[in-house]
């Protein structure tokens, strides 16, 4: 499928759906200038905070979604806590959380469309930063935001960086806002790609479509980047591999593709043996 609908309508094959709820089923529609989407599967512990950083923004014209991929720990009952408030929330089993970020794509009716994970949280001025942005140039694609991490601060958008670095902006799940328009134009996240998707995403964003983007003030700071979760978790080799492979999909230079391999592969081992030493 090439375009996201607005309408739910894919994978009704072989899904098992626990529920679903909020303000759409109800009758209750908006057209906002944001979509928020937040992706989960059980984490009852911090999803609640995340849900909280989203309904305390300063800027108040948005949508937020909710896609748990069939969460059994007592994530679901937090979600229905917030029925009244969630304009559309699913429960559902899944093909892994980047098709949960799809089907959160296709709901989406915002002007522009932001997703925060589940164990992330935005800062309260992040909608109000961003929409100041969109309101000085009609024409942006994509914007990223300052993330905050425990290590640091992820700011800035150099496009050649795309080339270069390994999974490329970490500030995606908090920071990165992309217009509705755009999306269409990118598509979905490829499911043939279990660990990068999003950088494959990013790259047919930036080098195949060359979208128009660009970051906050380094001081503007959107959300806040929890260290551990999905990313945190991955098999290096496996995810190696698999960064490896999109490089190559995409077309990227052969003898820059094996230089930056084995720049990858070394650091790794080079971390091995502080830890070991």
């Amino acid at each position: 499928m090439d375009k996201i609908t607005g309408k739910f309508l894919r994978y009704p094959e072989k899904v098992k759906r626990f529920g679903e709820g909020g303000l759409r089923t109800k009758n209750i529609n908006k057209k906002p200038k944001f979509t928020l989407i937040t992706v989960v599967l059980n984490n009852q512990t911090l999803l609640e905070k995340t849900i909280k950083s989203v309904f305390d923004q300063n800027f108040k014209n948005f949508e937020y979604i909710i896609i748990d991929g069939g969460s059994n720990d007592g994530t679901l009952e937090i979600i229905k806590k917030y029925n009244d408030k969630l304009d559309y929330w699913l429960s559902e089993t899944d093909k892994g959380i980047y098709d949960a970020f799809n089907k959160g794509l296709e709901l989406s009716k915002g002007e522009y469309i932001g997703i925060v994970n589940s164990d992330d949280t935005y800062r309260p001025n992040a909608l109000k930063i961003i929409s100041s942005y969109i309101d000085d140039d009609k024409n942006i694609d994509f914007i990223f935001g300052s993330v905050q991490k425990r290590w640091g601060l992820l700011s800035g958008y150099k496009p050649w960086k795309i080339f270069f670095s390994w999974g490329f902006y970490s500030s995606h799940s908090t920071g990165f806002f992309i217009k509705r328009t755009a999306a269409e134009n990118v598509g979905y996240y490829n499911l043939k790609y279990k660990y990068h998707a999003d950088y494959d995403y990013f790259f047919r964003m930036i080098v195949k479509k060359k979208l128009k983007g660009l970051a906050t003030k380094k001081n503007e700071i959107t959300g806040d980047f929890r260290s551990g979760g999905f990313s945190s978790n991955l098999k290096f080799i496996d995810s190696l591999k698999e960064d490896f492979r999109i490089r190559r999909d995409n077309g990227q230079n052969i003898i820059l593709l094996l230089f930056v391999f084995l720049y990858r592969y070394i650091k790794n081992i080079k971390k091995v043996i502080n830890w070991e030493f």
